[in-house]
């Protein structure tokens, strides 16, 4: 017999017109090109050109300026092979040549699924009983490209939640590069992105046992300017790629969390960043920090990271290395366990497993946690996110995939003290699509990256067949009894 759940009367939707002013660029003959028919334009006709593009598009972006500007600035590498000082050009002439090398891509037009939840940081300004809450979505637009988007929304002393309306303009943050790279870690994980081994042994003798960005990238230069065979000089530029996994990201104190989207920087992420898992994690010391797990994919490889952040404005992203730092579905502990951080993970896209570590970069030795126990979920389990604390336990919301690769929601339980041990498990479904969550983009799914509790019930955030997000509210107490009822 199923739980009683309330399925809340609220969908969150994905917004088709929430577009981003994307950096475009085809090839550096091209670009050459472009920038040499722009600089022979006489600069009343630059000024003609771009007035009416700023009042156009300044309606749908957020310092449109600024953006024509930053783009027009990366460009600089090919105006130093023009023999073109940058400096030396008007400002007008700058921004129009920022508009050819920009288009708008809409983060939201094809698919929205997928959310995690997690307390804001700001709790201020709220009338008692309420609390502020942050949700992520992944995104999915033109290409099939994933990105991460974020709502807010207010729950109150009664679990009735009110999500706060989107932002007209959405912000894509600054990128910082100024990594100090731990050679060993880098190269171990340059191995599992298939590079060349002969370039990384090349890597290896050239290279100090810690570098920073800018070695690297003229390192990488140097050896391509030498190199004759443009495959070595693609395998040269993979280890760029590689750097770029590791950046920080800042977005501009004046948008919202709804203006704010986390998009594909690095080339091992170009085909999308997937199914962010946020978790905020208390230290031993009372320090709290926002911890999410996500999958980066460019359509062969897939690199499991995370993101680290206090206030949801600056960011550091990296890599997860080791053993257990394979496949998807990596889940972070809410804090540590017997001085260890602890991490859910499924490395054989099949079972769920548990591994600990001193350090939360680096992951080895999984442990088989659970393997699939009931027709509903033979084809995998999964997790739902990071585990709950609970009085009885640690509460883990799993996925399960049965027949016709249908995807419901179940429930296990841990032991507090060795969460290694499964002391409950569901033996029916928590949650299965019903007859208006079926069709979507992927049908029959119902999936959802992470929970809370509140008031005394959990607050299950969920994607429906991935074109939408809904919740669903249970009492915490009655899915412990059943937990401990169905025990394995």
């Amino acid at each position: 017999m199923r739980l009683p759940i309330e399925r809340m009367n609220i969908k969150v939707y994905p917004d088709s017109s929430r577009v981003i002013a994307r950096f475009f660029f085809s090839s550096n003959d091209r670009a050459k090109s472009l920038i040499q028919r722009v600089m022979g334009l006489e600069e009343d006709h630059v000024y003609k050109l771009v007035i009416p593009l700023l009042q156009e598009f300044s309606k749908r972006h957020r310092n449109i300026t600024r953006v024509f500007e930053r783009h027009c600035k990366k460009l600089e590498p090919i105006f130093n092979e023009l023999q073109i000082k940058l400096d030396d050009i008007s400002l007008y002439r700058k921004l129009l040549i920022g508009s050819y090398f920009t288009h708008e891509y809409s983060i939201e037009s094809a698919a929205f699924f997928n959310p995690s939840i997690v307390e804001d940081p700001d709790q201020t300004e709220l009338t008692e009983g309420q609390k502020r809450i942050i949700i992520s979505f992944r995104a999915v637009g033109e290409g099939h490209i994933s990105s991460i988007v974020f709502r807010r929304a207010i729950i109150d002393q009664h679990n009735a939640i009110t999500v706060i309306p989107a932002g007209e303009y959405i912000d894509e943050a600054e990128v910082v590069r100024n990594s100090i790279y731990n050679k060993k870690l880098f190269l171990q994980k340059a191995l599992e992105a298939k590079i060349d081994v002969n370039v990384i042994t090349e890597v290896e003798s050239k290279l100090d046992e810690h570098f920073e960005y800018k070695r690297l990238k003229k390192f990488v230069a140097d050896s391509q300017n030498l190199e004759q065979d443009d495959m070595r000089k693609l395998e040269f530029e993979k280890i760029l790629w590689l750097s770029d996994s590791y950046h920080e990201i800042q977005f501009s104190l004046d948008t919202d969390i709804s203006d704010r989207v986390i998009f594909p920087i690095s080339e091992f992420e170009s085909k999308g960043i997937e199914d962010a898992r946020f978790v905020r994690f208390s230290e031993e010391d009372g320090d709290v920090k926002y911890y999410a797990t996500y999958t980066a994919y460019d359509g062969t490889i897939i690199m499991p990271k995370l993101l680290e952040t206090k206030d949801f404005y600056h960011f550091k992203v990296r890599p997860l290395y080791g053993n257990g730092a394979q496949n998807k579905n990596l889940a972070l502990f809410p804090k540590k366990i017997n001085d260890m951080y602890a991490m859910i993970s499924r490395i054989d896209g099949w079972n769920n497993y548990i591994m600990y570590s001193k350090n939360i970069g680096i992951w080895d030795e999984p442990k088989m946690l659970q393997a699939p126990m009931y027709p509903w979920e033979f084809i995998q389990i999964g997790n739902c996110g990071s585990p709950l604390e609970t009085k009885d336990g640690w509460l883990v919301i799993t996925h399960g995939v049965g027949p016709m690769r249908r995807y419901c929601l179940g429930a296990s339980l841990l032991d507090l003290e060795n969460p290694s041990k499964v002391i409950g498990h569901l033996k029916d479904p928590l949650l299965v699509p019903n007859d208006d969550e079926r069709e979507g983009y992927v049908p029959n799914v119902v999936y959802s990256c992470g929970s809370f509790i509140n008031n005394d019930h959990i607050i299950i955030p969920y994607g429906l067949s991935d074109y939408s997000a809904s919740f669903i509210s249970l009492e915490t107490n009655m899915l412990l009894e059943r937990l401990k009822r169905d025990c394995c």
